[in-house]
């Protein structure tokens, strides 16, 4: 039976034009390979609404797996992130102004949920293939986790396979930058997760090794 994989992106975000999570994700839409097929949709940077975006998606396409995609700008690795925790609380506002501060997801929802991608996995599977990446330790407090913990909730009560992917800025967003932030190439991000669905689609169990980031 042919696995169906959701993979989505955000738009951008805080004044960007481009977000490398939306642009890697829809030149996955419609790649298939042994047993699976992706489907790629774009979610908006809105707390609520996003979620909203994601529980259609799901609800259309019936995926077997989902994974999410944001952009975390700083980082320099692919990050697998590992928990998703039940609070709001942004540094700065979503594409419809709000900006939730110490603000619960879920009222009576867990403090947390775990992702359910065998995600060290992933991480050896990208670092094999020259990739820099690590299991991360935290999805921040904005919108990406936030979808995050509702993907996690609504994964939970359907048996479904999901996780959330941060992938780096690209190039074009760091040039003439001051702080010299790191970037990676947008056919690099589109190759890494790659490798991420495909050892989401094929691997059962995880892997027990050192695959952590310290953030």
């Amino acid at each position: 039976m042919t696995k169906t994989v959701l993979l989505t992106g955000f738009e951008p975000f805080n004044g960007a034009d481009v977000n490398p999570s939306w642009e890697a994700a829809r030149a996955l839409d419609g790649w298939s390979g042994p047993g699976f097929q992706v489907a790629a949709r774009e979610l908006p940077c809105v707390f609520g609404r996003a979620n909203l975006a994601l529980f259609d998606a799901i609800d259309a396409l019936q995926p077997d797996i989902v994974i999410a995609v944001g952009q975390a700008g700083g980082r320099h690795e692919i990050s697998v992130e590992r928990v998703a925790l039940n609070v709001d609380d942004a540094t700065i506002p979503d594409n419809a102004g709000q900006q939730p501060v110490d603000a619960t997801i879920a009222d009576g929802g867990p403090a947390a949920y775990f992702s359910t991608l065998p995600i060290k996995a992933i991480v050896r599977a990208l670092r094999l293939r020259g990739f820099p990446a690590g299991v991360s330790q935290t999805a921040g407090t904005f919108v990406c986790n936030h979808v995050f913990y509702g993907l996690m909730q609504h994964a939970q009560a359907r048996g479904m396979k999901a996780g959330f992917i941060h992938v780096p800025f690209l190039p074009q967003q760091v040039a003439g930058r001051a702080d010299a932030a790191p970037s990676m190439a947008l056919n690099d991000i589109i190759d890494g997760l790659r490798i991420a669905v495909e050892v989401a689609v094929g691997v059962e169990s995880d892997v027990a090794e050192a695959g952590g980031a310290t953030h």
